[in-house]
Order: structure tokens, then C-alpha cells, then sequence
């Protein structure tokens, strides 16, 4: 049995089935949260795209998201996907040359290596490092923070209650 011909060839150019669906759906709702807001494609026609707007954006959804926030209060989608949204527009205008670079100065070279460099010094020297407190809850002692906080709370109520 011969290979067909058109797979041979098409296996060579891009596949776009290695991005997920899932994620390429939400991004195409986000975008078009964006065209209807501002009109579609009207990041390749407002002129330049300045990287600091974008980065400000995806840095804004990033942070809500990793404090807890998962959705987008105004379009109810992932703060994730809004901040995906915002690099694929800052990648488009680098692509078809419309970025406008006003990212401050570099940091001396090797800089980030050496941050890198104390960072393993710091885990090397506490090797059993403390579990982290997280919106899991977990906790050294086994209770979360947000259960000690109740039952602070709950404490501080009967503390209150006696001396009444």
C-alpha cells in the first residue's frame, strides 16, 4: 500500500491540529468580545500597537487570575484566555509590523542568570522548605487558612458573647 501523496506533502507544512479546540474556541469568543467592543480587526488598523498597553493587559488578567479571580467579571470568560487574547493581538502587530516597541531598557546582560543563581542557592540551602499555604488550603499544620480565619472569627464571637 502506497502513502497517500497529499499527506507526504501536507505533513510538511503547519498543523493546525496541534492546537486544542478548546482553548482556540475561547480565544475566539474573547476576540470577538473585542470586535464588538471595538470594531473587528481594528487592532491592524489603529496604527501601531504599543507593547506596553499589551503587556499592561495580559499582566492585569495574569495577576487577577493567579489572586483567585478565574472569570472576567464584564465577559464572564477566563482571565487566561483574556490574557491569551492580548498576546495573540501584541504577536500580530510584531508580525505584520505594526508594534511599537516602548519596553524600557534592557537590565545588564546576565542579570536574570544571576537572580536564577541565587534562587538555587536559597532552595539548596532549605531543603525541606515549609508547605505552601494556598487556596487549597493546605498547610503545615493540615488547616487552611481560610478555616483558621472561621474559627478565629468563631472564637472572637464567643470571646465576645462572654463578656456580655
Amino acid at each position: 500500500m502506497t502513502e497517500n501523496p497529499k499527506r507526504a506533502f501536507g505533513m510538511k507544512k503547519v498543523l493546525m491540529s496541534v492546537i486544542p479546540l478548546t482553548v482556540l474556541s475561547e480565544l475566539a469568543l474573547a476576540m470577538l468580545e473585542g470586535a464588538l467592543k471595538y470594531a473587528r480587526h481594528n487592532y491592524r488598523a489603529v496604527g501601531s500597537i504599543r507593547a506596553s498597553d499589551y503587556y499592561d493587559a495580559t499582566r492585569r488578567h495574569l495577576d487577577r487570575w493567579w489572586e483567585g479571580e478565574d472569570l472576567d467579571p464584564d465577559s464572564r470568560l477566563s482571565h487566561v484566555t483574556k490574557a491569551i487574547a492580548s498576546l495573540v493581538v501584541l504577536r500580530d502587530a510584531m508580525i505584520v509590523g505594526t508594534f511599537e516597541d516602548d519596553r524600557p531598557p534592557r537590565p545588564p546582560k546576565g542579570w536574570y542568570d544571576e537572580l536564577d543563581k541565587l534562587s538555587a542557592a536559597l532552595i539548596e540551602k532549605y531543603p525541606e522548605p515549609k508547605a505552601p499555604i494556598t487556596e487549597l488550603g493546605l498547610h503545615p499544620a493540615g488547616a487552611g487558612p481560610v478555616k483558621e480565619l472561621e474559627q478565629r472569627a468563631a472564637q472572637a464571637v464567643v470571646s465576645e458573647r462572654s463578656k456580655s
